[in-house]
């Protein structure tokens, strides 16, 4: 029997300047930049790493920072927009800091529940969602956003899909998630059994099963125009297993049910395989471990520049072909 998913493990986008995007990630977010490396396919650009402080699954936005990237268009078969989580009793916070920042940010309510949206320096569609769970989880210590108010990690994904019925087949029959909500077009799903990793100090599994990476909403958008990729846009979305024995059966089922999966790919802190939904997101199944301190200490995470060992022999051209970004407070410098 294939093991279930365990949650979001990280939401990829692309940008289009390097160091604005670490500006607003790093800076007005908050978020831990937990490793700068380059696009494993594309090593003449960074992918960049933002998380909590270790960078746990389900806590992980990255970014393919393209300089001079056209702006994308969010349209049917993608990921429309990516929620975040955090303390019901932070909103007011957030939604002061990021006036501050010159964001503009609107209430909704969506489920029971308040969330900010609004977009970032690219035109990305971004919510902050207040989660009663998020209280239970530790926040980054480290950063410009004090603890206690810190994005704990991925709240929700929505998909803009012009035929939900297909989607909903993928997501259910598939992938084993459960259809839990609805209101209009937007269906929410729900992923099954997820909890970060135990070495998070927290006492509350319920609580992070409840805040972190654990849901999936579907916008039924009949008659939209197909989506465009560029800077602003989502890339794809990874779904979390434990290791690569799950990973192999988890290709194996996607396969039998008629869909085109890679093989397995290793990125370093993590192994992933690839397949599109019939709606056209492409979705990624990435096990939890290694991580991110594979190659850098804890205290270290994010301040240098990192290859895999396949790259090192080109360090020298890879580092003049990037452009130089400055990194602020406790998380160094380079360039």
């Amino acid at each position: 029997m294939t093991e279930p998913l365990t949650g979001i493990h990280h939401v990829t986008a692309i940008a289009s300047d390097p160091q604005r995007n670490v500006d607003f990630y790093a800076g007005v977010l908050g978020m831990r930049l937990v490793k700068q490396t380059v696009n494993f396919d594309d090593p003449g650009t960074y992918h960049f790493y933002y998380g909590n402080a270790l960078g746990h699954p389900g806590t992980i936005l990255t970014f393919f920072p393209w300089p001079g990237a056209r702006r994308g268009r969010r349209g049917a078969g993608q990921i429309g927009a990516t929620a975040f989580s955090v303390p019901v009793a932070s909103l007011g916070f957030w939604r002061e800091r990021l006036t501050a920042s010159g964001v503009d940010a609107a209430v909704e309510t969506r489920f029971g529940q308040d969330l900010l949206t609004f977009t970032d320096p690219d035109g990305l569609a971004l919510e902050l969602a207040g989660d009663p769970g998020a209280e239970s989880i530790p926040g980054w210590d480290g950063g410009p956003v004090a603890a206690q108010h810190a994005i704990r990690g991925v709240h929700s994904v929505t998909l803009w899909e012009a035929n939900a019925d297909l989607t909903d087949e993928t997501l259910r029959g598939a992938l084993g998630f459960t259809a839990a909500d609805q209101a209009g077009e937007r269906t929410r799903y729900h992923i099954l059994d997820s909890d970060l990793d135990s070495d998070l100090d927290s006492d509350s599994n319920s609580a992070i099963r409840a805040a972190i990476g654990t849901r999936v909403d579907v916008l039924h958008l009949p008659g939209t125009a197909p989506a465009m990729g560029g800077a602003g846009t989502i890339h794809h979305v990874a779904w979390r297993t434990g290791n690569r024995d799950q990973q192999q059966a988890w290709q194996a089922r996607i396969s039998a049910r008629g869909l085109h999966v890679t093989d397995i790919l290793d990125r370093q802190y993590f192994a992933s395989i690839y397949f599109r939904e019939p709606g056209g997101v492409l979705f990624e199944i990435a096990t939890d471990p290694p991580g991110f301190t594979l190659d850098e200490t804890p205290d270290a995470l994010g301040t240098a520049l990192k290859l895999p060992p396949w790259y090192e022999s080109q360090r020298t051209v890879i580092e003049r072909a990037l452009p130089p970004i400055r990194l602020s407070g406790r998380e160094g410098a380079r360039g």
